[in-house]
């Protein structure tokens, strides 16, 4: 079984322009347009994705979208993290199923379990299925904190093998590794380029829908080559976009970049809104100094203010 390293793109959800369905083909194209780029991996239906927006038929035909559509070019993660064990236990099952590679599973994010209950949470999802987890720590989001210890202990369950780490304390990187050893492997989930100095061998990024060969080139200089002075040249360049695709507004601030961009990806569902008239020169100030415009009849790069 391949190991998964490098940058891997929580992919946005394309809607129709209205919202009420799943635009297939928009999301066919994101996935080549994700690895034409040079993506190392991708994950529909995580938080970037809206899961918790999505319907069970709509959830099937995205996994089944984005697995036919990689082709096996890149690993595909799915995001399968339920309140009910018995659904994530369901979601992940259909997820191998359908041909994934891994499944990425937040803990339950109202019941507050405990360190027990967690344990029991994941042992019954391994107990399911053969492909490896990835345990996702977002305490700010699921409630809980995966601390390293709590980690340590899910690291004794055979295929939890990988943890995307959200928290902003850095040096919960170097905990995971101190107590898990090989038994887990690290994902930055936000301090990317900083995790991969600390050990990390892999980001889940959100800023790479948008711009994923940047951000796969900030991990293979980091940790391929070990070099620092490239790689901080990158988290510079990459630093203006992380407000737009971080915080409240990363779902509608990620698919306001692809409409500037001339690919579409529909609006957020309620209750997110689309990102107000107001930010949108600036972020379109940004995506031009990156090169994320598309060209106009000129042959140059577009910045008119909306």
């Amino acid at each position: 079984m391949q190991r998964f390293r490098g940058t891997y793109t929580v992919l946005v959800t394309p809607f129709t322009a209205d919202g009420a369905a799943v635009d297939i083909e928009a999301l066919k194209r994101l996935v080549d347009f994700q690895i034409s780029e040079g993506i190392h991996g991708l994950i529909p239906l995580g938080s970037t994705g809206e899961f918790l927006s999505i319907t069970p038929d709509e959830r099937t035909a995205i996994v089944e979208t984005v697995v036919r559509q990689a082709a096996g070019r890149v690993p595909v993660l799915i995001g399968t993290g339920a309140e009910w064990t018995r659904d994530a236990v369901a979601t992940s099952r259909e997820a191998e199923k359908l041909g994934a590679d891994g499944v990425m599973i937040i803990p339950p994010f109202y019941s507050v379990p405990t360190e027990d209950e967690l344990y029991v949470h994941y042992k019954a999802v391994a107990d399911a299925i053969s492909i490896p987890i990835m345990v996702y720590n977002n305490p700010a989001t699921a409630n809980v904190d995966l601390t390293p210890d709590i980690v340590a202990r899910l690291a004794t369950i055979p295929n939890c093998s990988y943890i995307k780490e959200s928290t902003l304390d850095v040096t919960r990187v170097r905990e995971i590794i101190r107590l898990c050893g090989e038994r887990m492997t690290v994902f930055a989930g936000v301090l990317g380029f900083e995790s991969f100095w600390l050990g990390a061998e892999g980001w889940i990024a959100v800023c790479s829908n948008v711009v994923p060969r940047l951000s796969a080139q900030l991990f293979e200089a980091s940790v391929d080559r070990r070099d620092l002075a490239e790689a901080t040249a990158i988290h510079r360049k990459l630093v203006p976009l992380l407000p737009f695709v971080g915080g409240p507004r990363y779902v509608s601030g990620t698919k306001a970049a692809f409409e500037m961009m001339g690919m579409p990806m529909g609006p957020p569902r309620p209750p997110r809104l689309p990102l107000p008239e107001r930010d949108r020169p600036a972020l379109r100030k940004v995506l031009a100094e990156l090169g994320a415009l598309p060209l106009d009849h000129s042959g140059q790069k577009r910045l008119a203010a909306e």
